[in-house]
């Protein structure tokens, strides 16, 4: 994964809360998806290409019907070669494959040399057909780049977040897994791709047939759209910021008995003051907000990948009232605990 420009240390990456931040649906219906066409650019990352093909080609598997089919296209029909010096045949041009239901750019580290304006035009066309889009990995930078995105909720990998933030203002970034936005899906690199297409099969098929490949893959569980990506702290914040890092490693350590905001500062030998005043430049919030979000996101992993009770999950993530977990986890998620047992993931 190229690191465009990393600068997240010093990032004022603004995440949209708003409507935007409720992410609509394929403006044409999820179910309609069946011809898959990956637009492979130079060097693009063979690991998130294949966790995209490989869901579809497990839907078919398990569903036992073709459920999906896909093109594997470049701009000549010339063979792309991965960033791991790995090519993929058959690979076809747009003509010969036909127009797909959706056209998704699988880019990687050479992104920004290889979007030129034949990859814009391209896009362009695809997109004045009615074709949804799609970005794996950095491919988002190409759709970036023919403004295809503005005005556009996308996510893209953390070690990009803040130099395509300062260079495509019209463009809402979400600090997601993956985000579906009308007609464009845009998706953060590795395996995030599986749980794109994962959740794309399920609202074709249904959360049954789902689950099944998520099963053959031996995953915990399908993450959905509300998942964050996990991004490092120390990627947040800058290596530099060593009192700040060590802060949130002790929140980390200290969840089932947080520490006081005293016993922080103490810790790391700093005035509480000053360490407030860098959660809220570096972190834009206060160190208790950032706490409680800590064991709220862990209280819904517990809940949503073990057998433990709510009360359990309750004192283990540090909450010693009911009720003050269930008001806790209602305002970070919009529902109660509960809501996570009702629902398969």
């Amino acid at each position: 994964m190229e690191q465009l420009t990393l600068s997240i240390m010093e990032r004022d990456v603004t995440f949209a809360t708003t409507e935007l931040a409720r992410s609509p649906r394929l403006s044409a219906p999820l179910s309609s998806l069946a011809h898959f066409g990956f637009l492979t650019l130079p060097s693009f990352s063979m690991i998130a290409f294949t966790s995209a093909i490989e869901v579809l080609r497990m839907a078919n598997y398990v569903g036992r019907a073709q459920h999906y089919r896909w093109s594997v296209l470049t701009p000549d029909g010339v063979a792309a070669r991965a960033s791991n010096g790995m090519t993929v045949k058959p690979t076809r041009t747009l003509e010969e494959a036909g127009m797909p239901d959706v056209l998704i750019v699988c880019g990687g580290t050479q992104i920004r040399s290889v979007v030129d304006s034949d990859i814009k035009t391209l896009l362009g066309d695809v997109a004045q057909q009615g074709v949804p889009l799609g970005g794996i990995c950095t491919g988002a930078y190409a759709l970036m780049s023919a403004g295809l995105l503005d005005d556009y909720r996308c996510t893209v990998h953390w070690e990009d977040l803040s130099a395509l933030h300062k260079e495509f203002p019209r463009v809402h970034f979400a600090d997601e897994l993956f985000v579906i936005d009308r007609d464009r899906l845009t998706c953060t690199g590795g395996t995030a791709p599986l749980d794109l297409m994962l959740n794309l099969v399920e609202s074709r098929l249904g959360q049954s047939l789902a689950a099944q490949v998520s099963e053959q893959f031996i995953l915990e569980r399908i993450r959905s759209a509300s998942d964050p990506q996990p991004i490092p702290v120390d990627a947040r914040v800058g290596f530099s910021r060593a009192e700040l890092i060590e802060v949130v490693r002790l929140m980390e350590a200290n969840i089932e008995e947080p520490l006081s905001l005293e016993e922080l500062a103490r810790l790391v030998q700093l005035s509480q003051r000053h360490l407030q005043r860098m959660f809220k430049v570096y972190l834009s919030v206060s160190p208790t907000h950032y706490y409680l979000t800590l064991r709220l996101r862990r209280a819904r992993d517990l809940l949503r990948t073990t057998d433990a009770s709510i009360a359990r999950v309750t004192t283990v993530c540090g909450f010693h009232s009911p009720c003050h977990f269930s008001k806790a986890y209602r305002a970070q998620f919009g529902h109660a605990p509960s809501v996570e047992r009702r629902q398969p993931n």
